[in-house]
């Protein structure tokens, strides 16, 4: 008997602290109920992606050059915290550009949207992402190209120094990682410095037309910029990142609020539009999710309330994108009813990995379970099996045998009422007669 409460007590202590979660599990109340066979047409479509032979690694920045054409991951975390990766999951590389909407993320997180998009705009700019050029109020067309993330850059924690800076902005992006891995990649620093003179062009052409907030350091805001670009995550931390934006910002690893409400849906609605470089308008119209890529080979993606993807692999087309990266996110929406316009009445049906089998039998037993513990005999009642039946179909003898007498003794009870009701019925029919 002690042993039995010692292990009900330890039990307990385990169970404490995640009942909402082994709920969750036990109940299939996931996301995405049955993750196994949805993680078994992630592979087929991962390595459908990997016979693309296509693309070229970038060299104009010598450290990213480095990197071998083979290399190919997707890392998957749903809004629930289900896992799931495949390929080189493991390996660091620089978020680059897709480092510009978390940066906006986290500057409409603090200041707001309003004192933002005073300095930025919100529209697609028609151009490509490092091209000298602003919109109609001379403003850059919008944090997702070069100028605008080099103006959101100086906007980030203003009045402190450069090293503070850095440490508040790796400090947020642990957050939306979980704690998992989020490095610095010291030589793509030094290698953007000394062959960014196309943004250091950028960060001129800005100066003169007055797009920074008054007292901003020019050179200090693109030095920033140069060293968000090289920070490093992995496919694994990546997808935590993607999923915090799909959670509507709060982390699903740990439960924490990073980002408020207005500062994700104001990212996503900027990445949906403007987050594939040259190739947004196709990727919108073709994919239909927010996403971000960067010319490390990285494309972030974001399935709102679902789940956050990493894709990675170095080998890019003509507009900058990964190649592989690409055919994956066409090859998900294609099977999957996750493009933002799948779900319209009368269209074609695609799978959808959020619906629940009405009649899987462990739903339903487990469903019962909950039923008996909080009393609800209406939901028993629709079961349909007696407890007597359960019994004899699991060869529970002593409880049969239980049963069977208390319905015996019920029973008998039930008639000796029966028959004492009709008899005073037929008397007072009598008295009125």
């Amino acid at each position: 008997v002690e042993t039995s409460l010692f292990y009900a007590s330890a039990f307990e202590v385990c169970v404490g602290n995640n009942i909402m979660l082994l709920t969750k599990a036990f109940r299939k109340k996931f996301i995405i109920p049955n993750f196994e066979e949805f993680t078994q047409q992630i592979d087929k479509m991962y390595d459908s992606a990997q016979q693309q032979e296509g693309g070229q690694v970038a060299d104009y920045i010598p450290q990213l050059a480095k990197f071998s054409p083979d290399l190919w991951g997707v890392s998957l975390c749903t809004i629930d915290g289900q896992r799931h990766s495949v390929g080189d999951t493991k390996v660091p590389f620089c978020l680059q550009s897709c480092v510009k909407p978390l940066e906006y993320a986290i500057a409409v997180h603090e200041l707001g949207s309003e004192r933002v998009h005073h300095f930025v705009g919100k529209e697609p700019s028609g151009c490509k992402f490092n091209k000298l050029s602003l919109n109609e109020d001379d403003k850059p067309h919008n944090p997702m190209v070069n100028a605008g993330a080099i103006v959101i850059s100086s906007l980030i924690k203003p009045h402190s120094n450069k090293a503070e800076r850095f440490d508040h902005v790796m400090e947020f992006l642990k957050s939306m990682a979980g704690t998992e891995y989020v490095g610095f990649s010291n030589a793509t620093f030094q290698s953007e410095r000394e062959t960014g003179d196309r943004n250091y062009a950028i960060g001129y052409y800005l100066k003169e037309k007055k797009c920074f907030p008054d007292n901003a350091d020019m050179i200090a805001a693109l030095d920033f910029y140069f060293q968000l670009c090289s920070i490093e995550v992995t496919c694994e931390s990546g997808s935590v990142m993607a999923a915090t934006l799909a959670n509507g910002g709060i982390c699903p690893i740990t439960g924490e609020r990073v980002l408020s409400a207005e500062a994700v849906r104001n990212t996503l609605s900027l990445m949906h539009s403007c987050g594939m470089y040259d190739f947004s308008g196709q990727f919108a119209f073709h994919v239909g999710l927010p996403a971000k890529s960067g010319i490390s080979g990285a494309v972030l993606l974001v399935v709102p309330n679902v789940m956050g993807m990493m894709c990675w692999s170095p080998p890019l087309d003509r507009l900058g994108n990964s190649v592989r990266g690409i055919h994956f996110c066409q090859e998900l929406v294609s099977h999957f009813n996750f493009h933002n316009y799948d779900n319209l009445r009368h269209f074609t049906k695609k799978h959808d990995p959020r619906r629940r089998s009405d009649d899987d039998p462990n739903k339903s037993v487990v469903n019962l379970m909950f039923a008996a513990y909080s009393g609800d005999v209406s939901a028993l009642r629709r079961w349909g099996n007696t407890p007597l039946d359960d019994a004899m179909q699991f060869g529970h003898d002593v409880v049969v045998s239980v049963l069977q007498q208390y319905q015996c003794e019920y029973t008998d009870n039930n008639l000796q009422c029966d028959t004492e009701e009709q008899k005073t019925t037929l008397d007072t029919l009598k008295s009125i007669v």
